[in-house]
C-alpha cells in the first residue's frame, strides 16, 4: 500500500510537468512546419449521425426549406432571424435564362389547363390549388415576357447549434412551429447532415443544391436586412441587444 501511495504522488506531482511539456512540444512542432494551422484550430473530433452532426462539443442539426408561402410581405423572415436560439441561415441564388424558363412554363401551364378541363368534362369540382398555380404561373409567364422580371432558383438551409442531442430536438421542435407560423415548410437534411453542415459554414458552397423557382419581387423580399433593433437616430448607446448584437440607442428625453 505504501508503494502505491508513493507511486500515486510521483504521478501527481509529475502531471503538471508533463502537461507542460505537451504544450511546449506542440509550439515546437508549430514552429518547425510539422503542424499547420488547420491542425490548430480543427475540432478534436467529427461525428456524423443520420439526424445530426457533432463537430468538437457542438451538435448540429440542419434544414432545408421545401415550400413557401404563396403571398409574403417584406421582412416576412424576420421570425427566423430574431429565433431564440444559435443557428445559421445560408441563402443561394442561381440566376437562369429567361428562355428556358419561358420554355418550361408552357409546358407546365399546359398540363395544368388539360387537367382542369379533364376535371369539367368528368362533372367534378375543379382544384383549387390546381387553379391557383395555373393564375401564377400566366402571371410570371406575361411578366417574364415583358422583361418586368427575371428568373432565379433560391435555396435556404437553416442549421441548428446545440450543447446537447437533447437541447437540439427541443430547438428543431421550436423551430418547425415558428416555421410553420410563417406557412415555411422544411425538412431535415437526414443522412445528409455532412453536406448541410458544409452548406451553411461560411465557404459559399452549395453541397445540398436543392433549389426552389423564385422572381425577382419574391427573392428581394428574402434578403435579411432586418431584425429587432432598439435604436433611434439620435441619442445615446446604452448597451448591446443580446437577441442580435445590435446597439441599443436612446434619447430617453425624447420620450413621452
Amino acid at each position: 500500500n505504501r508503494n502505491k501511495q508513493k507511486q500515486a504522488i510521483e504521478q501527481t506531482t509529475m502531471q503538471p510537468k508533463q502537461q507542460g511539456e505537451v504544450v511546449f512540444d506542440a509550439m515546437k512542432n508549430f514552429e518547425r512546419g510539422m503542424n499547420s494551422v488547420t491542425d490548430i484550430i480543427a475540432p478534436s473530433s467529427i461525428e456524423v449521425d443520420f439526424g445530426h452532426i457533432r463537430v468538437g462539443e457542438k451538435f448540429h442539426k440542419t434544414f432545408f426549406v421545401v415550400g413557401y408561402p404563396r403571398f409574403v410581405s417584406p421582412n416576412w423572415l424576420e421570425p427566423l432571424i430574431d429565433f431564440d436560439h444559435s443557428l445559421n441561415i445560408s441563402m443561394f441564388c442561381y440566376p437562369t435564362t429567361s428562355a428556358d424558363v419561358l420554355s418550361d412554363l408552357r409546358r407546365k401551364i399546359a398540363e395544368m389547363e388539360a387537367t382542369l378541363q379533364e376535371q369539367l368534362e368528368n362533372n367534378k369540382v375543379l382544384d383549387p390549388s390546381v387553379q391557383a398555380a395555373l393564375e401564377d404561373a400566366l402571371s410570371v409567364q406575361e411578366e417574364l415576357a415583358k422583361g418586368i422580371e427575371r428568373f432565379f432558383q433560391f435555396s435556404l438551409y437553416i442549421t441548428l447549434v446545440s450543447e446537447s442531442p437533447a437541447e437540439l430536438e427541443e430547438a428543431s421542435k421550436r423551430l418547425k412551429t415558428l416555421l410553420s407560423s410563417i406557412l415555411i415548410l422544411a425538412k431535415p437534411a437526414t443522412l445528409q447532415m455532412e453536406d448541410g453542415f458544409k452548406s451553411t459554414v461560411l465557404i459559399a458552397d452549395d453541397q445540398l443544391f436543392l433549389p426552389r423557382n423564385m422572381d425577382t419581387t419574391s427573392l428581394a423580399s428574402t434578403f435579411p436586412f432586418t431584425s429587432a433593433t432598439l435604436t433611434q437616430d439620435k441619442g445615446v448607446m446604452y448597451g448591446i441587444n443580446q437577441l442580435n448584437g445590435s446597439l441599443i440607442i436612446f434619447d430617453r428625453y425624447s420620450l413621452e
